[in-house]
């Protein structure tokens, strides 16, 4: 569209550099904006329009491309990775940083990157934060350990954190004062922790927009509510992936490729990928072929290869081409099995 202009936007916390640019690649306009709504709002009425805006994918980004897409006639967000495989060069400041991501804009070489709806990204930031304060609760049961030792008590691991016999260790003559305080505030912590993070999930898996999603896929054995719940909100809409390998890839259970001259070198596990599901979706495949026996049987047939980390990865994508069965199906685990068999 000759017409249009073609905004980059460089965001940081507190400010915003912007580029205008028309078709041709002439300036429009170029400066920064306070990173504010009002800030925003002051700006957008000066626009010439139409107008389509791109940027780059930062903590900042989420509420600014919500802001802006009611008002912008096309909204981009940019992979960061890629992004500066495009971009790079010595001379890298706000200004440039704009230019070159309206340049991309309007030649159409933008590598976009997915975002997930805002109701999906809100649910999302329940999820994080509810396994931030499990790490949070971890960490004082460790600490519970920790003070036990200093102190050269002896306990039994296993059931430590049991309510009765910890209130029994506490009546140990060989435990200081000054650590019984410290003791029954960790263990206060903890159940405070546990109690709210209990919450968050009971939340999360009641919330009407996710909630058949969470049904489809705990019909999936070895699938349980956290891993459900971080499949769906970490990757948003199944739509999304064209195939399972890319779902593998995004989820981070696939090597590195280093191809040239036509030689080819597999390295160790992407650290391109998305650490959240990541972690969960490893964790259920160790557990997951105790309930599955599919998946005991892909355990037991690659393990045998003498590697059990391969073992575990190959479960866990399993585990991914299940689930982005069932919800691209729209369908039960059980009835597809029924359906297969029939």
């Amino acid at each position: 569209m000759e017409s249009m202009h073609y905004i980059g936007l460089d965001i940081h916390k507190k400010i915003i550099a912007y580029c205008i640019k028309t078709l041709s690649g002439d300036v429009i306009d170029q400066g920064t904006v306070p990173a504010t709504r009002k800030a925003l709002n002051d700006w957008m009425a000066k626009l010439p329009q139409p107008w389509a805006v791109a940027m780059e994918a930062t903590i900042f980004t989420g509420w600014i491309y919500d802001y802006l897409k009611q008002h912008a006639f096309k909204i981009t967000v940019a992979h960061p990775e890629m992004l500066k495989a495009i971009t790079a060069a010595k001379k890298k400041n706000d200004k440039a940083d704009a230019e070159k991501i309206a340049d991309l804009l309007r030649v159409n070489m933008l590598p976009e990157s997915y975002m997930a709806p805002q109701k999906l990204r809100e649910l999302r930031r329940i999820l994080r934060y509810r396994n931030h304060i499990v790490r949070t609760a971890v960490r004082e049961k460790n600490k519970i350990s920790g003070l036990l030792m200093e102190i050269g008590v002896s306990y039994a691991k296993r059931r430590l954190h049991g309510k009765k016999y910890f209130d029994d260790l506490l009546d140990d003559e060989d435990i200081p004062e000054s650590v019984t305080n410290m003791l029954k505030l960790s263990r206060s912590n903890m159940d405070i922790f546990n109690g709210i993070q209990k919450k968050l999930i009971q939340e999360l898996k009641e919330n009407p927009l996710i909630q058949q999603r969470v049904k489809r896929l705990m019909t999936i054995p070895g699938v349980g509510e956290i891993t459900a719940l971080t499949w769906i909100l970490e990757t948003g809409e199944s739509e999304r992936f064209g195939s399972i390998k890319q779902a593998v890839s995004y989820c981070g259970l696939c090597s590195a490729q280093h191809q040239s001259a036509g030689k080819e070198h597999r390295g160790p596990i992407s650290k391109k990928r998305n650490k959240h599901i990541q972690t969960i979706l490893i964790e259920a495949a160790k557990i997951a072929p105790i309930w599955n026996p599919q998946l005991a049987d892909v355990y037991r047939k690659e393990s045998s290869k003498g590697n059990k980390n391969r073992a575990t990865l190959a479960v866990a994508r399993k585990l991914v081409a299940y689930m982005l069965s069932v919800e691209k199906s729209g369908k039960d685990f059980r009835s597809m099995n029924v359906q297969k068999a029939a």
